[in-house]
Order: C-alpha cells, then sequence, then structure tokens
C-alpha cells in the first residue's frame, strides 16, 4: 500500500457537518486530557476547528478545565467572565488583558465566538454538572504575576503583603523588562532574585490554612489563583536567567512550567470526579518531542512530559495544513535548515494532501 492509499483509506473529510469530528470524539473516549495543537499561532481555520472540537468535548464529555498557550493573569479576566463573576460586558471586553505580542492569538473572532458560547454553556449548565474554566498556562506575565500576588494579599493580610512587596522590590531596578533582568543576573551585573520568589511561594504556601478560613468556596479559588501567580513569578525568573544559556534550557523550563499548571488545575479541581482537560497550544508543545528533532537537541514539550504522566489517558491532537510559508527561524532561534525539515510521516501527509488536493481532512491522530 502507497503512501496515498494509506492516507485515504484513514482520512476522513471534514464537510462542515455536525458528525465531522464523531471519529476523533470516539477515539478520545475516556481519556483526562486532551492536547489541541495548531501549526501557526493564528490560522481562522485552525482555530475554528480546535474550537469547534473543544465545544463538542465540553458539552458532551464533561471536560471542564481548558488550559491555553497564554498568561495566567490574562487568561484568570477570561475565566471570571464565563463564570459570570466579571463586570465585563462582553468577551471582547474580557480579552482585552491580552496584550503581549502576538495579540492576535487570542484577541481575534473565533476565541471571542467561543468564549460567549462558554459564558452561555456555564449560564444554563446542569447544576449537577462543573463549569468550565478558561485558565493560562504560560510564564511570560512576571510583572502581572507579581501585581496579582499583591492585590491578593493587599485584601487578605497587609502585613504579608508589604513582604511580598520587599521581596518582589529585586525587580525594580530593571522597569518592568524582565529580559533586562535576565541578563544581569546571568552575567553577575545583578543579584539574583531567586531566593526572594521562592520565599515568596513558600510563605503564600505556608499560610494557607489561614486564608482557607476566612471565606469558604471564594477564598479556595483565591488563594489557588494567587498561589499560581506566585507560582508563575518563581518560574519566570528561572526562565528570563535561563533565556541567556541556551534555548533548550528555556525551552525545557516553559514546557514544564505549562505541565505543573495543568497538574496544579486537576489538583485544585478534583472532586468526586476527576476533571478533564483540553490544551490549546502550538503543535510544537504538544506533539511528543521523543519523535521529532526536539529530542535531539535535549527539548522536551508538554506532549511528552503529559504522555509521561497520564499515558492512556491522554490524546495528542495536531492541527496541519499542506504547505507553510511563514520564516519561524529568526524569532524561534531555530536552524533554518532544520526548520525545514519536517518529521518525515508529517512531511509525507502534507505532501499528499496538497497533490491529490484532498480538502479538510481527518486523520486518525495518535494516542
Amino acid at each position: 500500500m502507497t503512501d496515498a492509499e494509506f492516507v485515504r483509506e484513514l482520512a476522513q473529510p471534514l464537510d462542515g457537518e455536525s458528525n465531522d469530528y464523531d471519529a476523533l470524539l470516539e477515539l478520545i473516549g475516556n481519556a483526562r486530557i486532551v492536547l489541541l495543537g495548531e501549526a501557526s499561532h493564528g490560522t481562522h481555520e485552525f482555530y475554528f476547528a480546535r474550537a469547534e472540537i473543544s465545544k463538542r468535548l465540553i458539552a458532551e464529555k464533561n471536560f471542564t478545565v481548558l488550559a491555553i498557550e497564554a498568561d495566567w493573569p490574562d487568561a484568570s479576566r477570561v475565566h471570571r467572565y464565563v463564570r459570570g463573576s466579571s463586570n465585563d460586558a462582553n468577551a471582547s471586553e474580557a480579552l482585552a488583558g491580552f496584550r503581549r505580542f502576538p495579540t492576535w492569538m487570542w484577541r481575534n473572532t473565533v476565541v471571542v465566538e467561543f468564549v460567549e458560547w462558554l459564558r452561555r454553556f456555564n449560564k444554563d449548565v446542569d447544576p449537577k454538572r462543573a463549569p468550565a474554566g478558561f485558565y493560562g498556562m504560560d510564564l511570560y506575565s512576571l510583572h502581572g504575576s507579581i501585581d496579582a500576588v499583591l492585590n491578593y494579599l493587599e485584601k487578605v493580610d497587609p502585613e504579608a503583603a508589604k513582604r511580598a512587596r520587599l521581596r518582589y522590590s529585586c525587580f525594580d531596578h530593571f522597569s518592568r523588562e524582565p529580559q533586562e533582568y535576565g541578563y544581569a543576573a546571568t552575567v553577575g551585573a545583578a543579584e539574583s532574585c531567586e531566593n526572594a520568589v521562592v520565599e515568596q511561594l513558600i510563605e503564600i504556601q505556608r499560610k494557607a490554612a489561614e486564608f482557607l478560613s476566612r471565606d469558604g468556596a471564594v477564598a479556595a479559588e483565591e488563594l489557588f489563583f494567587a498561589e499560581q501567580n506566585a507560582r508563575l513569578v518563581k518560574n519566570a525568573e528561572q526562565y528570563y536567567r535561563s533565556m541567556f544559556r541556551g534555548r533548550a534550557s528555556s525551552w525545557n523550563l516553559r514546557d514544564r512550567h505549562m505541565v505543573e499548571t495543568i497538574e496544579a488545575l486537576v489538583r485544585h479541581l478534583n472532586g468526586s470526579r476527576q476533571p478533564k482537560a483540553i490544551v490549546w497550544a502550538h503543535n510544537s508543545h504538544l506533539g511528543d518531542a521523543r519523535a521529532t528533532e526536539m529530542g535531539l537537541h535535549g527539548e522536551l514539550n508538554v506532549g511528552q512530559l503529559i504522555r509521561e504522566r497520564f499515558g492512556s489517558e491522554a490524546v495528542l491532537v495536531g492541527i496541519q495544513h499542506a504547505s507553510w510559508k511563514r520564516d519561524r527561524g529568526v524569532r524561534l532561534g531555530r536552524n533554518r535548515r532544520a526548520q525545514k525539515r519536517a518529521a518525515g510521516l508529517g512531511r509525507k501527509l502534507r505532501a499528499i494532501i496538497s497533490r491529490d488536493r484532498t480538502g479538510s481532512i481527518l486523520d486518525r491522530p495518535a494516542r
């Protein structure tokens, strides 16, 4: 059987019908973690397909966690909106917090529509079911997360807020440019803030029981968000120092943080039923690094780590197209020659789709 015949046998057309993704949902079965990758950080068709799959997973399979490749504080504003606890008038306002380049990743029409759908779903959901949440899992928001921790502590423990402000003042000499801090700390031009951010995370964790005693479920949610922001500050501090030690070091730290966030969400929401999570990110994060050149360069990713931790309870899905035109070499620091060499099977699939004009197809993803 030729490669083209093999693809034709497995591929299923996507015709815009309600049953387009039936086969995919059947394959997902009772999996708890579904990673939905895409290849461009902005193609409408990819985002639309990912949103449609996610709607079905939430509505039909009781998925309650959506973790996206975005910063925790920005996504938290959207989370409050979809849970009905926000002052934002609509999804566009709720998404206004996404100001870091590239803003189109999340402030686009597909995401706006999906966020409005998620808000309506939560409003009408059976009270016996848990509502769905919208969370960020990236770590670029060092200063945004510092602000969130301070705002939380000002409300619950002003004295603790003073201590936190003193610890975080370590970053004040670098305005709000964490790369400048990372470089200065790496070359010895400034003292590392590592001990300060670790101490702050430990204090919040140590005082958790005290904070939780104040307002039940609301306190638990607010504490969890504050702790996540403190953890993000700790990991971001490491990340910005690691940027100047080589790509593999910073990439691995970032993807480990993403997985830590997913695991923290699952633990936090774990009640009578184990929560199920959907993850939105680029294919480079959500494929399995061990099957690509990334593994050869010492890089790991979310897909690999999730498979190692959750095994058959995880399903990895990639969204790809037949041609690739964007030059990502400079932005990602990758060798252009390596960037053009797609993994063998993926390259063959794209060539076959392009040559045979198969159109929109669904190929069975690997678990």
